[in-house]
């Protein structure tokens, strides 16, 4: 099962896959939003497209959700394979510094090592099955909030092995009208509270101060300096994403606070001198066409990058390993060894389980995507790409700023 969803909504998908009490997994794709600003990771959503420049890399959005028997036993944001959510997640027990000593080259699966790692700490009792139910539950629903806030995507769904083992399942059913209600909830709070990646900014300190109670300005306080958004809030307090932003909101409309995106230029100073002497990232480009490794090569010197340009696949798979690289960039379309194979070959390596490799593809069906995903791909950026899309996608994935 395939196709738009201009031409099925997600709760239509949701309700045949539940019908059909099908095991397997449902894979969607955003459309990028179009105009003269910055990719919004909710442009597609059903609140207005805005001008504030918030960027979470220039390409799609990818979720993942897991059936068995048409119920839902996990749920993810591809843009999760860095843990962070599940770190946000262990915050609430206080014990998200453990995932620093997990052994993350025992995790099999390259496309669910959230769900491995949960798993890992069940079987080290650092987490009870109670806790760990409670995170696979709430991550479930964070996905289908932002699914049901989507309108414009392309789907699949794979028939398929139920993912394993298995912790627990929530009904379909139960979950489509409440997550309809806090999508609906959540588009009262427009313009002031737009998305859930957006962190708190004090704008009247001594107004608030002087109202609420010392508690809860110090928390603010701590929010704003920290840049805690909305979402890791409600992953922290294990509160629903509506009831943070409802309780925020009036300081917003009061203007004590605004609710700012990560990458508004308004708010944002970068230290480019500083930020180069902490952290060069190192990337690898392997692609056998000369003018774009050259254009690599030129964009991320001139950026602070550490930059290796390898045109050769077959030669890449020695050097890659005495490079240790932050993030490699790898063509699909290669002679005796396509992108495909080699990025396939990388993630049999434990060493480079969990490194981001970005594929750099001429291709723009959605079934090309879905092949780079199913071998390990991190992310692809389709060529040919400019300056800003390159570095937007390696700041997504190193840190690193341009």
């Amino acid at each position: 099962m395939q196709g738009t969803l201009n031409e099925i909504d997600i709760r239509s998908i949701l309700q045949l896959i539940e019908l059909g009490q099908r095991t397997g997994e449902l894979f969607v794709e955003a459309y990028p939003s179009t105009g003269n600003f910055a990719l919004n990771k909710f442009s597609c959503s059903p609140w207005p497209k805005t001008l504030v420049p918030y960027t979470r890399g220039v390409s799609e959005q990818f979720w993942f959700v897991f059936f068995v028997n048409g119920q839902i036993a996990y749920a993810a944001d591809h843009s999760q394979s860095n843990l962070f959510r599940l770190r946000d997640y262990l915050h609430r027990y206080k014990i998200a510094d453990q995932l620093n000593h997990l052994p993350l080259d025992s995790i099999e699966s390259t496309n669910t090592p959230e769900y491995g790692c949960i798993w890992l700490l069940l079987a080290k009792n650092i987490l009870t099955p109670a806790q760990g139910r409670s995170i696979i539950e709430n991550m479930i629903q964070e996905t289908l909030f932002d699914l049901f806030s989507l309108h414009h995507g392309s789907f699949i769904f794979e028939m398929g092995s139920a993912i394993a083992p298995q912790l627990t399942t929530l009904e379909i059913g139960i979950q489509i009208p409440k997550i309809i209600k806090q999508v609906q909830q959540w588009k009262q709070f427009y313009p002031q509270i737009q998305h859930p990646d957006q962190y708190v900014l004090l704008t009247d300190e001594e107004s608030l101060k002087s109202t609420v109670p010392e508690k809860i300005y110090l928390n603010l306080s701590q929010w704003a300096e920290e840049k805690t958004t909305l979402r890791q809030l409600s992953r922290y307090l294990n509160r629903e994403l509506v009831a943070i932003a409802r309780a925020l909101y009036p300081y917003t409309e009061r203007g004590w606070l605004q609710l700012v995106s990560p990458l508004d230029p308004r708010f944002t100073k970068v230290d480019k001198a500083l930020e180069n002497q902490l952290f060069f990232p190192k990337i690898v480009c392997i692609d056998d066409d000369i003018t774009i490794r050259k254009n690599v090569e030129n964009i991320l010197q001139e950026n602070g990058y550490q930059v290796t340009i390898i045109g050769e696949p077959l030669q890449a798979l020695s050097q890659v390993f005495e490079i240790e690289p932050d993030l490699i960039l790898c063509d699909i379309a290669m002679p005796k060894l396509d992108g495909y194979e080699l990025c396939a070959m990388l993630r049999q390596s434990t060493v480079f389980r969990q490194i981001p490799i970005i594929m750099l593809t001429g291709q723009e069906t959605f079934i090309d995507r879905v092949r780079a995903r199913m071998v390990g791909a991190t992310d692809y950026l389709t060529k040919p790409f400019g300056r800003s899309e390159l570095l937007l996608l390696l700041e997504k994935y190193t840190g690193c700023r341009e």
